[in-house]
């Protein structure tokens, strides 16, 4: 690719809704198509460079993930009857499926050519709503979630000579395989903010959890307590991640945005609108261009109210990334809730809001002692703050 870098990187390809646990499974990939569909109606394709990347090969997913897990996943893939629970396959959260291997290092593929991509300077922002499979361990598959691929384009940066990467996980669920990833590499700052472990898988994502011998302070959990809505949850975010990143000053912010936090997810427990989340893109998104170059890669994640939340969100997302926000007071497009309608036999959403005014106290102001959101965070700080020399 030559001349001037795009602003903006869309990596889409049909075929990542081949990732397909079934019809009873909470993951429907009607959300994928219902959001490009959005993205779409929008005309916000015509304003990014729309790009397929080819599936993750066996060596890049040896970055992260153990070569008999991958075998196994292959063996799975070719023929899911063999599929006995072992390496997390043919589970209730992780059904085998045909071609599962193909489908999942197709998404892993393009979050790492985006991570390639911004690295080499082609794109300054690139978007990968399909990704964000970050419960996937080196050695096994666990919640949905196959091949690692927010994990694969992190290491892929590294092999490529970054130094420090950040990555800012707002999904509803902990960002265990990540963090268990980078555990003990320094180069790599993971924070989670997610539901309270004690009310939610995966159970991990403590703030006590803050990185290998090698790498004391390099993981930031933020445990929110569960009935947590915007205020709260806009509070802990601003609480705890600018001031991390301007620590760390990474060449590189991948975020990862499941929408599963909404109040309408029937997954988890947490109260955030609409307007929240789109609040948080916006916040990563200047946050990428303060600390890290505008370099910044952001995947999609969680999310199980897939007609009325999930399209809304990311193409919220998307339009931030193309430098061409979604007005949130916009209708949604008729052609697009005819294809929700055609698809799901739903009635899609008529707005690109969920009509909630945004505003949060900020930390400096002070904390109260007896609000479980300022333990939460106050416990954070404690906990990692220290570790970096940063101040509480």
């Amino acid at each position: 690719m030559s001349g001037e870098p795009v602003t903006g990187l869309l990596m889409w390809d049909e075929a990542v809704t081949r990732y397909d646990f079934g019809p009873s499974h909470p993951m429907d990939p009607v959300r994928l198509a219902l959001t490009m569909g959005l993205v779409r109606a929008f005309g916000l394709d015509r304003e990014m460079e729309v790009r397929a990347a080819r599936a993750a090969g066996d060596s890049t997913l040896r970055l992260v993930h153990r070569e008999d897990y991958v075998a196994a996943v292959r063996e799975v893939s070719a023929d899911p009857g063999v599929a006995d629970g072992s390496y997390g396959l043919g589970t209730v959260d992780d059904p085998a499926f045909h071609g599962m291997h193909e489908a999942s290092a197709l998404i892993a593929g393009q979050s790492v050519a985006a991570a390639e991509a911004l690295w080499r300077g082609e794109a300054e922002h690139a978007v990968n709503f399909a990704g964000g499979l970050h419960h996937a361990m080196p050695g096994g598959a666990a919640g949905f979630c196959v091949y690692n691929d927010a994990a694969l384009a992190i290491a892929r940066l590294l092999e490529l000579g970054a130094e420090r990467v950040a990555y800012v996980d707002v999904d509803v669920h902990h960002g265990d395989g990540v963090q268990a990833a980078f555990w003990d590499d320094p180069r790599v700052l993971t924070v989670s903010l997610h539901e309270h472990p004690r009310t939610l898988f995966p159970q991990t994502g403590w703030p006590q959890e803050t990185g290998g011998p090698a790498a004391e302070g390099s993981a930031v959990n933020v445990a929110l307590p569960a009935g947590t809505g915007d205020e709260g949850w806009l509070r802990a975010f601003h609480a705890t991640v600018p001031e991390l990143l301007a620590d760390f000053r990474p060449q590189v912010l991948v975020t990862q945005h499941g929408a599963d936090t909404h109040f309408e997810d029937p997954l988890a427990h947490l109260a955030v609108s609409l307007d929240a989340q789109r609040a948080v893109q916006e916040a990563c998104h200047a946050l990428a261009h303060e600390y890290a170059g505008g370099r910044w890669l952001a995947l999609g994640g969680g999310g199980y109210a897939v007609v009325d939340v999930v399209p809304r969100s990311w193409t919220h997302l998307v339009g931030i990334a193309a430098h061409r926000p979604v007005d949130p007071a916009a209708m949604v497009p008729q052609s697009w809730r005819d294809e929700v309608y055609a698809r799901t036999r739903q009635p899609g959403p008529a707005r690109m809001t969920d009509g909630r005014e945004v505003a949060w106290r900020d930390w400096e102001a002070g904390y109260d002692p007896a609000d479980r959101t300022d333990q939460a965070v106050l416990a954070t700080r404690r906990a990692v703050f220290p570790l970096r020399g940063m101040l509480l």
